[in-house]
C-alpha cells in the first residue's frame, strides 16, 4: 500500500502568538486526517519560534514556546539565531529539556568541540510502510555572538553536507531544516543535490508553491505565523507539491489567547526593580531625561567614554511608582546587546557627523533586533561639536587618540555606520539593553 508523506512547516514565528491557536488546531486536524488515510504527517519548525520581545517568552525563558510546540505535536525543529544568541548558554542548554520533539542542528558545539546533548546532527524517521525520512539542519552563522556566549559554530553548509553523507545510504527522502536564509539555501541545493527538500527561514521569504532549485524543492513560509507550509510527497518524488496555507482564512480559535500569554509573562516578571519618584517620558524625536539616564547606564556598565544610540528604542515611558522587570521589558523589548567600539578621535568625529542624518529619525526600521516603530533621533552623550571642534567629555578630541564608544549592536552591523562594522568591538552578552538599564536603577536604589 502506497503512502503520501505530508510535511507541515513553520518558521520565524518570533513569538507572534495571535495565530497560534489556529495553527495548532489546523495541524491537529490535518494530522488526524492523514493518519486515518494511512499517510505520514510530519510537523517541523525551522527556527526563531522564540523571541524575547514577547513577555511570555521572556518570562518563561523560552520554555513556554517549547510547551506550545509540544502541544501542537511537532516532530522536529532547528534553532534560529533568536534561540541561539538571545539566550545565555545556560538558558539554551536548558531550553529543550522537556521537548517532546527532536532538535536537529549540525553546526553547534561548545568551546571544547562537544555537541550539546539536546542537539542532533540528523534524525531518521521510519514510516509504517518502511520509508526512511532523514532530517538534517543547521542555523545561521552568527559566529562572534555564539563564541561570546560560549558556543562554537562551524560552517553551516559543510555541516549539513557531512550529515547528508552519513545518512544518504540509509534514507529514501532527505529534508533539510535550514535557518540560513534564501541565498544560502539556493547555494546548498546546488552543492548537495542529494537533499530532496530544503525548508527555509531566517530571511522571512515566501514560496507560495515552493521553488525548484535543480532537483531540490525549496519551501518557505514567511514570518509571524501568517502561513503554514504544506509539502506532499507521493510515492514518486516527482509528484511532490507545495503550497502555503493562509492562517487568517482558518476558523478562529480561542479569542484573547495572546493576551492571556502576555498576562502570564507579566506575572513571571513581577519582580520589583525600584520605585521611580517621577515619570520620565519616552521621546523619539528629541533629547530627554530618560535617554540621558539610559546613556549614563551604558557608559557606567561598559566604562566607555561616550555613548551613541537612537531614541526610537524607548517604547514606553518610565512611569512614576513601582518599576518591575515587566515594566523594563515593555520599555525596552528589543533583543539588543550593548557594544563597545574602539575608535580614534578622527573616526569618532566622522561617526558623529554621519549620525546627524536628517532622514534617519523617521525611518521605519524592521529587523536587526529592533522591535520598535521608528528609528528616532540619534542621542549623543559625552560628545558634541562646538564651533566646528569635536569634544569628548568636555575635552577637545585628539585626532589619533583611541576612545571607547558604547552603542547598540544593531548599529555595528554596517547598515548605518560601515566603519563600525570594521572597527574593534566588544559585544556584551547575554545582557540586553533592559538588563543594563534596570540594573543601573536597582544598584542606585541599594546605595
Amino acid at each position: 500500500m502506497s503512502e503520501t508523506i505530508h510535511i507541515y512547516h513553520t518558521n520565524d514565528l518570533h513569538s507572534h502568538f495571535t495565530n497560534w491557536p489556529q495553527i495548532k488546531s489546523f495541524l491537529a486536524e490535518r494530522k488526524r486526517w492523514h493518519e486515518e488515510e494511512g499517510d505520514v504527517c510530519l510537523i517541523l519548525d525551522i527556527g526563531d519560534h522564540v523571541d524575547r520581545s514577547h513577555p511570555y517568552t521572556e518570562g518563561t525563558g523560552g520554555k513556554g514556546n517549547v510547551q506550545l510546540l509540544n502541544e501542537a505535536q511537532y516532530d522536529a525543529v532547528t534553532i534560529g539565531n533568536n534561540e541561539g544568541i538571545t539566550l545565555s548558554k545556560e538558558e539554551l542548554a536548558d531550553l529543550y529539556v522537556q521537548a517532546d520533539f527532536k532538535v536537529v542542528v549540525s553546526n553547534l558545539f561548545d568551546l571544547r568541540g562537544n555537541r550539546p546533548q539536546w542537539a542532533k546532527p540528523y534524525h531518521i524517521i521510519r514510516t509504517t510502510n518502511g520509508k526512511r525520512i532523514g532530517l538534517v539542519g543547521a542555523t545561521a552563522e552568527f559566529t562572534p555572538f555564539y563564541h561570546k556566549l560560549g558556543w562554537r559554530l562551524t560552517d553551516a553548509k559543510e555541516s549539513i553536507i557531512q550529515a547528508v553523507k552519513e545518512i544518504e545510504e540509509h534514507t529514501d527522502l532527505i529534508i533539510c531544516l535550514s535557518h540560513l536564509g534564501i541565498k544560502e539555501d539556493e547555494l546548498l541545493a546546488d552543492l548537495c543535490p542529494q537533499i530532496n527538500i530544503i525548508l527555509g527561514a531566517h530571511t522571512h521569504h515566501v514560496f507560495h508553491e515552493g521553488k525548484w532549485q535543480g532537483d531540490t524543492l525549496l519551501g518557505a513560509a514567511g514570518k509571524f505565523g501568517v502561513y503554514v507550509g504544506h509539502i506532499a510527497v507521493a510515492e514518486a518524488f516527482e509528484k511532490t507539491t507545495a503550497q502555503l496555507v493562509e492562517v487568517s482564512r482558518l476558523r478562529e480559535e480561542q479569542e484573547g489567547f495572546d493576551e492571556r500569554l502576555i498576562e502570564q509573562g507579566k506575572i513571571q516578571m513581577n519582580e520589583l526593580v525600584f520605585h521611580s519618584d517621577k515619570t520620565l517620558k519616552a521621546e523619539w524625536f528629541k533629547d530627554s531625561e530618560l535617554a540621558t539616564l539610559f546613556g549614563q547606564a551604558l557608559i557606567e556598565f561598559t566604562e566607555a567614554d561616550c555613548a551613541l544610540f537612537n531614541a526610537g528604542i524607548f517604547m514606553e515611558d518610565m512611569a512614576k511608582g513601582a518599576m518591575t522587570r515587566y515594566n523594563f521589558h515593555q520599555m525596552l523589548p528589543h533583543p539588543i546587546n550593548p557594544c563597545l567600539v574602539e575608535l580614534s578621535g578622527a573616526e569618532l568625529k566622522e561617526i558623529y557627523l554621519q549620525s546627524l542624518n536628517s532622514e534617519w529619525p523617521q525611518l521605519e526600521l524592521k529587523g536587526m533586533g529592533f522591535r520598535g516603530a521608528v528609528f528616532g533621533k540619534m542621542i549623543h552623550l559625552n560628545m558634541e561639536i562646538i564651533n566646528h571642534r569635536f569634544y569628548i567629555n568636555g575635552q577637545l578630541a585628539v585626532h589619533d587618540q583611541t576612545y571607547r564608544l558604547v552603542t547598540l549592536d544593531m548599529l555595528t552591523f554596517g547598515y548605518f555606520f560601515p566603519s563600525l562594522k570594521r572597527a574593534a568591538k566588544t559585544y556584551f552578552m547575554p545582557e540586553f539593553l533592559r538588563d543594563v538599564f534596570s540594573e543601573y536603577f536597582h544598584s542606585k536604589a541599594l546605595k
